[in-house]
């Protein structure tokens, strides 16, 4: 069974930073694509950002140039390093893996304030 588990979210002023985590279990990260979501209240739940296997990575224009996607995959995890924080950020944080689109984690709350 594949799970994913998402760390690494907080309260943080404008212009900080945060690295997130997602941790799996049931599925070897280093062969699947990963993907970062984010959900704000009272909106759609949308893409942030992409990587593949051999590490390169797509982002939403809307992060791109603050936000950066890596994996170690010794330990079976990916991170998404946030600089430069607005509080347009703010949302809840999912990883997700492209061929198992209904599995998701509990999501890691990250507040950015103004």
């Amino acid at each position: 069974q594949v799970q994913l588990v998402e760390s690494g979210g907080g309260l943080v002023q404008s212009g900080g930073s945060l690295r997130l985590s997602c941790a799996a279990s049931g599925v070897y990260l280093s062969i699947s694509p990963m993907q970062w979501y984010r959900q704000a209240p009272g909106k759609e739940r949308e893409r942030i950002a992409t990587i593949a296997p051999g590490g390169i990575t797509n982002y939403a224009d809307s992060v791109k140039g603050r936000f950066t996607f890596s994996r170690d995959n010794a330990k079976n995890t990916v991170y998404l390093q946030m600089n430069s924080l607005k509080p347009e950020d703010t949302a809840v944080y999912y990883c997700n893996i492209p061929r198992y689109p209904d599995t998701w984690g509990q999501g890691t709350q990250v507040t950015v304030s103004s």
